[in-house]
């Protein structure tokens, strides 16, 4: 058969072949914890002295993210859950939306917590997308910080603001700011967990990572 006969390949064509080949980053790895933030300056301190990109400055970052639900009309699934992140100072990067699929922790073994992950780059239409669709939000917050980079692993030491109405300054959630140790990789490379878990021993006692269950901490949501 000539190449003129081929059926062209489709965009679905191309995401299938790619979830055969284990090469699409579905997975991610995650170790959270959280540091006072008369504390915060010495952990600083320590990643910039472990990780990789800080020769230019330590890199810093201000989102604002939403939290959609669409839910199952007939109320026979739990309600789907996506999250729309946009750049506070940098206007002019794509909005990100993302799934987060529920944490695998059944396996104690694991040295880190492993859920599903897909992060897409999307126009500033994204929002009215959701709406259109049927979305609902659920609760939004403000996050600002610091990342750092070991190999492709990313820590963040961010502080959450709630979001305010009015024209006040947003309000910190709490006095700690949250750390997270995560990789984004395909399926079947849980040898990464080892990976984080030594690098997350190094930042001891200034911070322990963790896996943490949500579903024993009950369920809390930023308003």
């Amino acid at each position: 058969m000539s190449a003129a006969n081929l059926a062209p390949i489709t965009a679905t064509d191309s995401l299938s072949q790619a979830l055969k080949a284990n090469i699409i980053p579905n997975q991610e790895y995650l170790l959270q914890g959280s540091v006072l933030d008369s504390a915060v300056e010495v952990l600083l301190h320590r990643l910039r002295g472990l990780c990789d990109n800080v020769d230019a400055g330590t890199e810093t970052f201000d989102d604002q993210e939403v939290c959609f639900s669409l839910r199952d009309p007939n109320q026979q699934a739990a309600p789907l859950m996506l999250r729309v992140r946009k750049a506070l100072d940098a206007r002019d990067m794509p909005f990100q939306l993302r799934y987060i699929g529920q944490p695998d922790l059944g396996d104690k073994s694991r040295p880190t917590v492993v859920r599903s992950s897909l992060d897409i780059a999307c126009s500033g239409m994204l929002i009215e997308f959701l709406n259109e669709l049927g979305c609902r939000i659920e609760f939004e917050y403000s996050v600002k910080g610091y990342m750092f980079r070991k190999g492709r692993m990313k820590i963040t030491v961010s502080k959450v603001f709630k979001i305010s109405q009015s024209s006040m300054s947003p309000e910190p959630i709490s006095q700690s700011y949250l750390v997270e140790l995560s990789v984004l990789a395909p399926q079947g490379q849980d040898a990464i967990g080892e990976d984080m878990r030594a690098f997350a021993d190094q930042l001891r006692p200034l911070v322990q990572l963790d896996k943490i269950d949500y579903k024993r901490l009950g369920h809390m949501s930023v308003t």
